[in-house]
């Protein structure tokens, strides 16, 4: 396939999704649907975290820094001081040779 052609249909289908999702700025939603939109970044981050948790090597070490990382998140509700506990965690079982 033509890398051009691939690429010219990633931009469409990019620019066609983003432009339906900004000319609806004016429809007001459900609140049934509100709630739900609510936990879509933390589902896309589950998503995109718990694999590379699995798979790895040091899996039993991940697992508890990423479990650090959801009870600061649960805690504090702030995702960024999460993630950071989570790496600190991490790093301090790594270096303990813990995992």
């Amino acid at each position: 396939m033509n890398p051009f052609l691939t690429m010219l249909g990633m931009w469409a289908v990019t620019l066609a999704s983003r432009y339906l999702g900004l000319s609806l700025g004016g429809v007001r939603l459900p609140p049934f649907w509100l709630a739900f939109l609510r936990f879509v970044p933390i589902s896309v981050f589950a998503a995109l975290v718990v694999p590379d948790i699995a798979s790895a090597p040091d899996a039993p070490r991940r697992a508890v820094a990423a479990l650090l990382c959801a009870g600061l998140i649960w805690r504090t509700r702030q995702l960024a001081l999460g993630i950071l506990g989570g790496f600190a965690g991490y790093w301090l079982l790594r270096w303990l040779g813990v995992g």
